[in-house]
């Protein structure tokens, strides 16, 4: 059997219902730990709350937050599937048809950024991009809608051969700038290095791993823990209410580049909107999370 235009579809507008109707696993035990070492009475009954909506939405079937954000698709293509789709029409269409049918309806958060008119349709809408994995047979499609509290604050900054010191300074004033616009406690993707392109790619896939998962590389993961450290020390506190609990998790990617330096910084709020499905090159749709 082959993966066909049918099972891209199914698996595209599956899997932005679930992104926002159900908080991450690994985010809810995340922010379950959090409430337990949180020393702040007030942050710590806004992560109970925050617990308490999660498993809520999940029992009724309805969104944990009313922005539903604008449709974005990672799309990791095996090169042993055996596929034979239109892959960006058949995300297209199910996206379209989630619109028709979803329950409660979405609202209208695609903008067009010359003319401000909103709607569910756009220009390049849904985003969709794609990467390869190697000697794998089906194709992934990970979902991750971007609402406007996180998405307002990524940032992006090019340097001129930067030391560590450099890279980590700004990647805390980022942070501070933010404040808790973006709903703390966050999860932090942070790119450096490549090409400006590539650099914020990384800086969006890194908010995709898995909370508690440091980078394999011991300088990666020693930068990732200072940052950890150093943004909760801050103590903005989940939806600024004060408290040690700021991010999550900080998740670091980086590439090999040229003497100038890009840094990316991007978030997801507390809710951590990803779902991911894994299609079978013989049809068959298996939910990640």
């Amino acid at each position: 059997m082959t993966i066909r235009d049918e099972h891209i579809f199914e698996a595209t507008k599956d899997l932005y219902s679930w992104a926002l109707r159900r908080v991450p696993d690994d985010t809810k035990a995340a922010l379950a730990r959090a409430r337990e070492s949180e020393t702040n009475e007030t942050a710590r009954k806004t992560l109970n709350m925050m617990l308490a909506s999660a498993n809520a939405a999940e029992t009724a079937d309805r969104y944990v937050c009313s922005d539903s954000g604008v449709p974005v698709y990672f799309v990791k293509i095996g090169t042993k599937a055996d596929w034979n789709a239109n892959i960006k029409s058949a995300i297209q269409a199910g996206f379209a048809h989630l619109v028709e049918t979803i329950d409660p309806p979405l609202l209208k958060h695609v903008t067009n950024p010359l003319t401000l008119e909103r709607g569910y349709q756009g220009k390049d809408m849904p985003i969709i991009t794609y990467d390869l994995i190697e000697d794998a047979d089906y194709i992934e499609i990970i979902c991750s809608p971007k609402a406007l509290g996180s998405g307002r604050w990524a940032a992006m900054e090019l340097f001129t051969f930067p030391t560590l010191e450099t890279i980590e300074t700004y990647i805390l004033d980022v942070a501070i700038k933010a404040g808790s616009q973006h709903c703390p406690p966050v999860v932090m993707g942070v790119g450096i290095g490549g090409t400006f392109d590539y650099c914020a790619k990384m800086a969006k896939e890194a908010t995709l791993r898995e909370i508690g998962t440091p980078h394999p590389e011991k300088l990666v993961a020693d930068m990732e823990a200072r940052l950890y450290e150093a943004v909760n020390a801050l103590g903005y506190g989940p939806m600024g209410t004060g408290g040690d609990t700021t991010v999550l998790g900080v998740h670091v990617n980086y590439a090999a580049g040229h003497g100038f330096t890009p840094v990316a910084v991007a978030f997801n709020c507390w809710i951590n909107r990803r779902s991911r499905a894994r299609i079978h090159s013989d049809g068959r749709i298996e939910r990640l999370e």
